[in-house]
């Protein structure tokens, strides 16, 4: 029998989610994280922090730790670990699966600007200073700078690089999920013109696009990624069953992994 050891790359309250379910269903969790939050939550599973030196430090550790499944439950987009992933399970001959949440889509009243990448939204947004409200990651900042005429409102988990960071900002720490009531009052205190932000999808982050369509506000959001294509489920309990699915058929085919 496949013991169901398994590897969850994850970052995202939805890979927390299903580390937690699989654990209660017996199975043998590692949950990763690459490190890019300086302090993340309690993952209430096994954690490892760091990353694996690319697709073949990848590949290496699932071998040497015998693991049975690789989970992508990673950020949508995390382009590149996604596509690091897909490589490793093949050089591990491993079965792969991922974790992707549905994408938010827009309804009566939103004035969305869909754009391909962080250029293309400061652009759209012309030459006329605004005060926008950012919901990026850090490492996404330092690009405002290009358009440093506006007045940025970010919103991130840790402290961004100052030596990065538009002249014009207030930062404000937070981490969802946020009300929207909150949502609405901020948008409404900071004065803001425009929103950009990524379509991460679920619920956590949702409530600022709610608020944006009550007050009229345009959204800037960037597309997602092409992401490798390997079975999915868009629910962590969805993938509990289709990890369930793949290690039977793992068991059945291969017996235990040596």
């Amino acid at each position: 029998m496949t013991s169901g050891k398994t590897l969850i790359l994850g970052g995202t309250a939805d890979a927390r989610q299903l580390a937690f379910l699989l654990e209660n269903e017996g199975y043998e969790v590692l949950l990763t994280l690459a490190g890019v939050t300086r302090s993340p939550r309690d993952q209430g599973v096994p954690v490892r922090i760091g990353g694996f030196g690319g697709a073949a430090g990848l590949a290496r550790y699932l071998r040497e730790h015998r693991f049975d499944l690789l989970i992508d439950a990673t950020h949508p987009y995390a382009a590149r670990i996604s596509a690091n992933a897909v490589e490793a399970a093949g050089r591990a001959n491993l079965p792969i699966i991922a974790l992707r949440r549905a994408a938010w889509e827009s309804q009566k009243g939103d004035d969305w600007h869909d754009v391909p990448d962080l250029t293309s939204a400061l652009s759209a947004l012309g030459t006329q200073p605004k005060r926008i409200f950012v919901a990026l990651g850090r490492k996404e900042i330092a690009e405002l700078s290009d358009a440093a005429h506006h007045h940025y409102v970010i919103r991130s988990v840790d402290p961004i690089d100052a030596a990065n960071a538009p002249p014009k900002r207030h930062e404000i720490r937070g981490r969802g999920p946020f009300p929207i009531e909150a949502e609405r009052e901020l948008l409404r205190h900071q004065q803001i013109d425009a929103i950009i932000c990524k379509n991460s999808g679920g619920s956590s982050a949702a409530a600022k696009l709610h608020a944006a369509r009550e007050l009229g506000l345009p959204v800037f959001m960037l597309v997602r990624p092409t992401l490798p294509e390997v079975p999915s489920a868009s629910t962590p309990d969805e993938t509990l069953k289709l990890t369930t699915t793949v290690l039977a058929f793992q068991t059945q085919t291969h017996g235990h992994r040596e």
